[in-house]
């Protein structure tokens, strides 16, 4: 009962905290989960066999996009297969939004179990209890978060269960089975979130350290190509991550290989080695069959001209390494952790992982009477370390150092409160209870506008549009309600790529480029067109993708996509019907009743850096010296300085409250509305602007522009 008692605590913690993001409307969070949203209806309305088919002709127009070879699928069919089976009456798009929540505080019991065969029965409920507040895993599971994490993670933790129980003790038949069973559902794992990966990393050093601390020969022998062949077969069973990820072309490095295929065969032939040696010689003979077959692999690899993998895995490797891409650059997910960030979302769960690192090679814990078995503390720290040493390359992989920091804290504290409740002294036994409860509560409490709770507490994207701004509102619902109601079908809207599941999803519409980021290539072409001159950029979205229009270009794209659809040649137009711009800022009241603004919000008029970087052009070309006021060029030559309805009134000291007339470093530029493209014979026209484009009192704007591009227009 103590048992359930706890593990349902842990359930409705998480649940709760989950949950907090609805106080701001019932809404799908960021951009993915809307495509996620929309390929699970697909299913739902036209069955999976369909849906391996698909081609999505809303999706990088006019390539299109397989879905079933880009998506996570495994996602899109649960989703489905669930909606069908407990859906009832509600609306698929609210089953979605509720997803992650459920499947998220679920993955509290699953954790219990895992850590539970690692370390026993009081690690596995504090563990539960640390996973229901671990801030990482609740920001990207929060309500609304219909993305990879929550379920990839869901199945890669009961495929890990599975695993180490069948090899904590051999039990024959049973342990086959769960062999079988943890090979097949990691697979899937891989299937849902590419970010699974990560797991067969401290799986693989675990292969090959396990001959050093098991003595059943036999039973590895079978056990491991059991559990091997399983995943091998569940990978392939999909296009995604599919037998490419094991066996890719000819010059190219197969990430599945190095991280499978490769730690099995080591781990083969050192079993093989040990079972021809005497008791005495085997470690010995390990050891040097190891080095041998790590300095062979690496003579082979440095010797071949293999394609690596992509950055971002190279990069999980190693985090020193600096991208040169602009576009990975761009995402906010692909910053390098800071040590700031680090510590606030891992907190006191640092000093939990610590004690748990140092007790497990500690002699006092392997005195202990619930000691933890040799091969199972190898995997806690194995996992503990590559979790924690993966977290510091990318601010999205913090959560697998939560997870490392989840498993050697809660184990630690179990080997902590074993010692302590030898004790006789009473009160010694309260104090320590009372202070890890009051450690786990703090960052809970602590600081009282930026704890956990606080954090995790998220504003959903869709309602402010991803600006710096917390005020939600509706602009991007009525705008893309406004694309569905008043254009036709067929039409294609350029916008940056950020917005592009949204307008697909609510606004039924294709779009050039979306999240998926599929075609690097067609997002330059994108970033160019907005920082081309307002007469070229016509020529670019009114000419056809098959159209040679780079002399409009403001330069031609230097770097060609090499894995852009044929069909998609950077050197062409983008046959665009309407254009899409957000703008985010902070509106002030005049005297006068004219509002001005401050153009710092976020939006588009934020980005216009990356933009440039993207493009492959310099920002001194279109910025002041401050490398973020626009210049004179950029408001006046520029499609998307002509797109952003508002020109600069005067330059303000902030300090002193002075006005000038012309830029000086330190000055903040003050905007007031100006919209340039009103005449219906023009290149281009406004015709539509979100509700808080047209109010007028004090306080922030996200609005949403669209602009219908006349492709009659004569020059």
């Amino acid at each position: 009962l103590l048992i359930i008692g706890i593990l349902a605590l842990a359930v409705s913690t998480s649940a709760l905290l989950r949950a907090q993001p609805a106080e701001y409307g019932f809404a799908l969070h960021e951009f993915d989960p809307f495509f996620n949203y929309r390929a699970t209806e697909f299913i739902v309305d036209n069955g999976f066999s369909a849906y391996l088919e698909w081609d999505d002709d809303k999706s990088w127009y006019p390539a299109g996009r397989n879905v079933s070879a880009t998506s996570q699928v495994m996602l899109h069919l649960t989703t489905a297969t669930l909606y069908n089976i407990f859906g009832g009456n509600s609306s698929l798009y609210d089953f979605t939004v509720m997803f992650p929540l459920v499947v998220g505080s679920l993955t509290c019991v699953v954790v219990f179990a895992l850590v539970r065969v690692i370390g026993g029965t009081t690690a596995g409920l504090i563990a539960s209890l640390m996973f229901a507040i671990s801030l990482p895993i609740l920001v990207r599971g929060s309500i609304g978060w219909f993305k990879s994490e929550p379920f990839g993670l869901f199945l890669a933790f009961i495929a890990i269960y599975l695993f180490l129980s069948a090899i904590k003790k051999n039990k024959g038949i049973i342990s086959f089975v769960k062999l079988i069973s943890g090979g097949l559902l990691l697979g899937l794992s891989l299937a849902a979130w590419g970010g699974n990966q990560f797991f067969l990393l401290p799986l693989a050093v675990f292969f090959i350290a396990l001959p050093f601390f098991r003595k059943d020969i036999k039973f590895l022998l079978w056990a491991i190509p059991t559990y091997y062949t399983s995943l091998v077969l569940s990978i392939i069973s999909f296009e995604r991550p599919g037998i490419e990820y094991l066996f890719p072309d000819e010059g190219h490095m197969s990430t599945g290989a190095i991280l499978i295929i490769g730690p099995v065969i080591i781990m083969m032939i050192i079993l093989i080695t040990q079972n021809f040696s005497s008791i005495s010689k085997r470690i010995r003979n390990s050891i040097i069959v190891l080095g041998v077959l790590a300095a062979s692999i690496t003579g082979i690899v440095l010797s071949l001209n293999i394609t690596p993998p992509s950055f971002r895995y190279i990069h999980a490797v190693n985090p020193f390494l600096i991208s040169e891409d602009r576009l990975v650059d761009s995402v906010s997910e692909h910053t390098t952790t800071e040590i700031q960030t680090l510590f606030g979302f891992s907190s006191i769960f640092i000093i939990f992982g610590l004690i748990g690192a140092w007790l497990l090679f500690s002699k006092r814990s392997k005195d202990s009477k619930f000691s933890i078995p040799n091969h199972m503390r190898a995997f806690a720290l194995i996992c503990g370390l590559a979790g924690i040493y993966t977290s510091s390359a990318f601010s999205r992989l913090e959560l697998f150092g939560n997870i490392a920091l989840i498993i050697l804290g809660s184990i630690g504290l179990t080997i902590l409160l074993q010692h302590i409740l030898e004790k006789q002294n009473l009160l010694i036994k309260f104090i320590f209870c009372v202070v890890i409860i009051g450690l786990m509560i703090t960052p809970m409490i602590a600081p009282e506008n930026k704890n956990w709770v606080v954090i995790a507490k998220q504003l959903p994207v869709i309602f402010n549009g991803a600006s710096f701004f917390t005020t939600p509102t509706n602009d991007w619902f009525d705008a893309t309600n406004w694309i569905k109601e008043n254009t036709s079908p067929d039409s294609v809207i350029f916008s940056w790529w950020d917005y592009g599941y949204w307008i697909q999803t609510l606004g039924e519409r294709a779009t050039l480029a979306d999240n998926s980021t599929l075609s690097t290539g067609q997002i330059e072409k994108i970033a160019r067109t907005l920082l081309s001159p307002t007469d070229n950029a016509w020529v670019i979205l009114t000419s056809d993708p098959l159209t040679d229009v780079s002399d409009y270009y403001i330069a031609t794209p230097k770097n060609p996509d090499p894995i852009s659809d044929e069909h998609i040649n950077v050197t062409t137009g983008l046959d665009s019907d309407y254009i899409l711009i957000h703008v985010a800022a902070l509106r002030y009241e005049t005297d006068q009743d004219i509002p001005v603004y401050d153009l710092h919000g976020g939006g588009d008029e934020t980005k216009r850096y990356w933009f440039m970087a993207i493009a492959g052009l310099s920002p001194h070309h279109f910025l002041e010296s401050d490398g973020f006021t626009p210049n004179q060029h950029f408001q006046e030559n520029t499609l998307l300085g002509n797109l952003i309805p508002f020109s600069i009134l005067f330059y303000l000291d902030e300090t002193t409250l002075e006005q000038y007339p012309s830029y000086r470093p330190g000055l903040t530029a003050v905007y007031v509305k100006d919209i340039k493209f009103q005449d219906p014979n023009g290149p281009f026209m406004l015709v539509y602007a979100s509700p808080s484009f047209s109010e007028t009192h004090a306080g922030t704007m996200n609005t949403v522009l669209i602009y219908k591009v006349n492709h009659d227009f004569i020059g």
